[in-house]
Order: structure tokens, then sequence, then C-alpha cells
């Protein structure tokens, strides 16, 4: 009799000890491999308007002129219709060969500073990139506070990053004080068989959480960043709302400059952005 009772309690154990792993790898899962239809969508634009229209001012506001922007870029980034406009159900920025003020390019830089900012969700794009020596797209965002604190102090999430000599590799980057420039902290992801960025769409994503940012392309999780992922004696400023921006450079520190293998014009098409929640 005693033994059975022995018994018992070990098959009881057992069971709640099942019970818990499973809950646990359950628990585990909708954190760590996250897409799964848990996300409600809060904000879009489809880029459905009417060909030759420029970007929905409800929606986008324009970062105007030159300067490098930080980084010794050589484009103009220009307002509205010239460099950035509806086709086919896509925006569409395009880098020109043109000069203005002074600058050899012109481009466009989209934001929604001050129109929409988030904090945590899942940021979406689905984007055929362009190509070549010395061209840069990117689709990324900014602290909120960037006017009060400014970069890098703000915050910088870099979901897409592509520089043109390297057609075939995507960049996954944050920035913050003390993991700045040079010495953002990310990964690459390298689509394999020869395959480029500017041969087809991909969708573009981060889900971001409380401390932690996972990075996708095409739903493929290629890298993670968390607190401990930081240098010593930094701080984790991903923590506040945050606006977007989508851009085409030209020429920078990192890219380099474009040569004779560059053509122009160059085309960023993007078909979509969305932005979901947590339910």
């Amino acid at each position: 009799m005693k033994l059975n009772s022995i018994c018992l309690k070990l098959f009881l154990l057992m069971v709640l000890t099942l019970s818990f792993i499973s809950r646990v790898a359950a628990e585990s899962q909708t954190i760590d491999y996250p897409w799964n239809g848990q996300w409600t969508l809060i904000w879009s634009d489809e880029f459905d308007a009417a060909d030759g229209t420029p970007p929905d001012k409800t929606k986008w506001a324009h970062d105007v002129g030159g300067g490098g922007w930080g980084n010794n870029e050589l484009q103009f980034y220009t307002f509205g219709k010239p460099n950035a406009y509806h086709e086919k159900g896509n925006l569409v920025i395009v880098a020109k060969e043109e000069e203005r003020a002074g600058y050899p390019y012109t481009s466009a830089r989209i934001k929604t500073r001050g129109i929409f900012e988030q904090k945590y969700g899942r940021f979406e794009a689905r984007m055929k990139l362009p190509y070549g020596q010395g061209i840069w797209p990117a689709f990324w965002m900014l602290g909120a506070n960037y006017a009060l604190v400014n970069w890098p102090h703000c915050g910088e999430i870099d979901i897409m990053e592509n520089i043109g000599r390297e057609p075939n590799t995507l960049h996954a980057t944050v920035h913050g004080p003390g993991y700045s420039g040079g010495n953002g902290i990310g990964g690459p992801y390298i689509l394999p068989n020869g395959k480029r960025f500017a041969d087809d769409f991909y969708v573009f994503a981060i889900e971001w959480e409380p401390d932690v940012i996972r990075w996708y392309v095409n739903d493929i999780h290629y890298y993670t960043l968390t607190p401990d992922k930081l240098p010593k004696n930094t701080r984790w400023v991903f923590d506040q709302p945050f606006f977007m921006l989508v851009n085409l450079a030209v020429g920078g520190n990192w890219p380099g400059w474009p040569d004779d293998s560059t053509t122009f014009p160059q085309y960023f098409l993007i078909d979509y952005i969305r932005v979901y929640e947590r339910k």
C-alpha cells in the first residue's frame, strides 16, 4: 500500500512537471517566435493613391535639403512629387543625377514625425530595393524625443538598410548613447543562391516589445537584440515612442560614392508600410 502511494505521488509530480514545462514552452514560443496572428493593425499606408500624386500629407512629412545628413551624403532631398510619388500601387522614391543647391543628386526622405509615433509593435514594409555602388535605401526609426536630446540619445532602430555594393545583404542595426555610428549594434542577413533584393519585393519587419527587438525578412527571424547585448555602462533607450522614416541616400561614409558602374535614376519601390500592436 505504501509503495502504491509513493508511485501515485511520483506520477502526480511527473504530470505537474510536464504541465509546467509545456506551459513554459508555450509562453516562450509566444514571446520568442512570434508572428502568430496576435497582432492588431493600427496604422498603414497601402500607397494606392492615384499615379503621380505625392505621399499622403496626413501620414508623411518631408525632410528637405542637403548638408550631408551626418554621413557626407551627396543628395539634396526635395519635397513631394519630383522624387516621391505614387505609381501602380507603390510609392516610388527616385534618386536622380541632377544638380540642386550645389548637390549633384536629388532624392526624397519621408517621415511620420509629429503625425504617427508608436511605442512597441510590429513595423513592416514590403519593398523592392535599388542597387548600385553608392546607393543607400533605408527603412528606419528615431525616438520621438529627438528634438530634446538629439541623436544618438534618442535612439535609432534600422529595420532595413542596404548599401548598393552588397545587393544581397540586409543590415539590422540600432544606435544609442555609447553605441552609435560605426559602433552600432546589429547583424546582417544574406540572401541565398545569389539572389538580390533588387530582383523582387521583400517584407522587412521588426517586432519590438519591452526589452527585445527581433528582425525579420519575409518572416525569417534573423537577429534579436536585448539589453544584455549592449556595451557595458550604456543605456537601453528603446522604451519610448518612435517615428518612422524611409529614404534613398546617395553616397556617404558607409556606402561610398557612386562610380562609373552606377546608373541613374535609381528607383526604390514601397508597396505598403504597416504597424501592428499586441492584442
